[in-house]
């Protein structure tokens, strides 16, 4: 069989393989991406880039200017409680996945990596890989093909434990003439499950869904949110409803010889955090210096660092998730106290440390979870300078 020579082979085109292939090839690196999907490769999700995203995505020299719409902040809201806290530092971005995508692709195209779409990667066990009937001869071998790895499987790294499995789904709607854009992300969390709202374009938002629930879909999970289900009372779809599985992986090693995983293929976390982009991005740039180094230690340990407070959060919001009384307390603490609700929010994107946190915060919360309070009334609709209007839309 021939070969086709390169210094890394990346299975999967998706945003963290395509993010790692223009780390790499700003190091010099030969990069050869293979994927088994024609484009655009689409996949379901939030669509929202955090401010640690976008800083990662400056480091690539991706540019994001005229894309998507930016927001400011994060809000919590149930039909008792809301909070809001605004980043500490830049703004995050609401963007189609299949757009961060053909942004990725063009600047990993422009510094001159290979890219091949549509041509399935043959992987036979203790064999190199081999694409369109050529074995592929590569110093490194990177995995990026998402949670359900075929590398993960053929690198014999599929030894994990499974800490959560949720079901998702995401559609995109536009508003009504004379409706603004949501200044925040806006996690709305009902009896069912969450329900997020990204503005993603001009009068466009995208509105996805998470439950624990497999018998459940998209509308049952909004339609138990009375308040946003009055709100989202005008709006017209734009796409179809996707769904997928979101799931919360821990695995025992991401490297074995000259391969290493990327991405969901390494680990994930939970879509509730919004983190998994960001995430990707961050373990592309710790690779490139890892692969440069000729060192693949230095990124098993720099990964396990970098997934540790991700999934810290998953578990802290899933909890929340499972026990909606503790929720309904934890949100009506987070009104009643907003900076502990900000300091969170530092902590979740990376500007304030965890330890801090907890010595600032931590008894204040503890003792306003503690404390038992009468059922409040409802909760006044958001407001109209940083949110919807409080004109009815829907989807």
């Amino acid at each position: 069989m021939r070969t086709t020579p390169c210094d890394v082979f990346i299975v999967g085109a998706g945003p963290a393989g395509l993010a790692a292939a223009i780390a790499l090839r700003l190091r010099g690196a030969d990069v050869l991406v293979a994927d088994a999907l024609p484009p655009p490769i689409d996949k379901p999700c939030g669509e929202g880039l955090l401010p640690d995203a976008r800083h990662a995505l400056a480091a690539l020299g991706v540019s994001l200017e005229a894309c998507g719409a930016p927001f400011t902040g994060i809000t919590f809201a149930s039909e008792h409680s809301h909070v809001s806290a605004g980043f500490p530092d830049g703004s995050g971005l609401g963007i189609r996945r299949t757009t961060l995508c053909r942004l990725l692709y063009e600047r990993a195209s422009a510094l001159g990596v290979r890219i091949a779409f549509g041509i399935p990667v043959t992987l036979q066990p203790d064999q190199p890989p081999s694409l369109a009937g050529r074995q592929i001869a590569a110093r490194w071998i990177i995995g990026a093909d998402g949670v359900s790895s075929r590398v993960r499987a053929w690198a014999r790294l599929d030894t994990s434990r499974l800490l959560s499995r949720r079901f998702g789904f995401r559609a995109h709607f536009r508003l009504a003439p004379g409706i603004a854009l949501p200044a925040h992300v806006e996690v709305h969390w009902g009896p069912l499950g969450q329900a997020y709202i990204t503005p993603t374009g001009p009068a466009e938002i995208c509105v996805s869904a998470m439950t624990h629930r497999a018998n459940l879909r998209f509308h049952q999970i909004l339609s138990a949110i009375p308040s946003l289900a009055t709100r989202l009372a005008s709006a017209s779809p734009l796409s179809a409803e996707r769904g997928c599985l979101t799931i919360t992986r821990h695995l025992r090693r991401v490297t074995r010889g000259n391969i290493a995983l990327l991405g969901d293929a390494s680990g994930s976390v939970d879509a509730i955090t919004g983190e998994g982009l960001a995430l990707a991005f961050r373990q592309a740039l710790l690779l490139a210096g890892s692969l440069a180094a000729g060192d693949l230690a230095l990124y098993q340990s720099g990964h396990a660092a970098l997934l540790r407070l991700p999934q810290r959060m998953a578990s802290l919001l899933l909890l929340l998730d499972r026990h909606p009384r503790l929720c309904a307390r934890t949100l009506r603490a987070f009104a009643a106290r907003p900076q502990i609700f900000s300091s969170l929010l530092a902590v979740h994107v990376g500007a304030e440390s965890l330890s801090r946190f907890l010595l600032c915060h931590g008894p204040a919360l503890a003792a306003a979870l503690a404390t038992p309070s009468r059922q409040p009334p409802p909760v006044t609709p958001l407001s109209t300078s940083s949110h919807f209007s409080e004109t009815p839309l829907s989807d």
